[in-house]
């Protein structure tokens, strides 16, 4: 009897595996490694040192930068988790309507859609109304990073939604439990982790935005990834891998914990 298939015996795997996880982790750690160069150079190893963390946490503009991007990613994250789960009850706690699939796509545009477009199409409508308000504050940036977020807060919200049991929420409504009051007391706290997980996903999106940030933001709005695409354009120094190595840590202690909540069962 033939043995069923199994990709990791096929000749080559460990290889093609192995060399895959170098190239795409090996820049990774070497930005790390580099963040604690006591030197100018991010190419020439001078020695361990945390001076160029120190330097980023005594410079003004980065600690400008830092506030801004972390009030614009709450912002958007909030906004964007109470409308993912506003669209997630509306596509999973309904009969199937007409136009359903249509209504999903539309909420995952972001994802399908190339992020230069979505920015092109916010730079211009938003510039229209600038022009007509005279505005140019944060809530460009916190409408946009909104917008793009949904869909990453709505995904696993609709995927807690859709493995929930609905035995509980009938037997509530059984006894003449008002809608409301069955999502506070029963829908509610077992979509907590799908809610959180959303809320964090969403919030390390709009953190590491560049490319819509870039677009909307106006003059002396530089969020933090948008201020390390200016230092590159000028002098490079292993201040900005000590900037990277701390968002990307910010980012994979969201995306572990996200994966945590995920797996929590009722």
């Amino acid at each position: 009897m033939a043995s069923p298939f199994n990709i990791r015996r096929q000749t080559g795997f460990t290889t093609i595996a192995v060399t895959c996880f170098v190239l795409l982790y090996m820049p990774i750690i070497l930005l790390v490694v580099y963040s604690f160069n006591s030197g100018n150079s991010i190419a020439i190893w001078e020695g361990f040192s945390w001076r160029w963390y120190q330097s980023a946490w005594q410079n003004e503009q980065v600690q400008e930068a830092t506030v801004r991007s972390l009030i614009i990613a709450l912002w958007a994250s909030g906004i964007s988790t109470s409308v993912a789960v506003l669209a997630a009850l509306a596509t999973t706690r309904t009969r199937k309507f007409k136009g359903q699939s249509a209504v999903f796509a539309m909420i995952n545009q972001p994802l399908m859609v190339p992020e230069i477009v979505t920015a092109v199409a916010l730079l211009i409508f938003f510039a229209m109304i600038k022009v007509a308000t005279g505005y140019t504050g944060l809530a460009y940036l916190i409408i946009a990073h909104s917008a793009f977020c949904i869909p990453f807060a709505y995904l696993p919200i609709r995927a807690r939604l859709q493995g929930m049991d609905l035995s509980l929420e009938q037997a509530a409504a059984d006894l003449y439990a008002t809608p409301f009051q069955v999502f506070r007391r029963i829908t509610l706290p077992q979509l907590w982790p799908g809610i959180l997980a959303g809320a964090m996903l969403a919030f390390v999106i709009s953190l590491d935005d560049v490319v819509i940030t870039e677009f909307v933001k106006s003059a002396g709005q530089d969020t933090l990834p948008t201020y390390m695409l200016g230092q590159l354009r000028r002098v490079v120094t292993p201040e900005i891998n000590a900037i990277s190595t701390v968002l990307l840590g910010i980012s994979v202690t969201f995306v572990i914990a996200f994966t945590v909540l995920s797996k929590i069962k009722n």
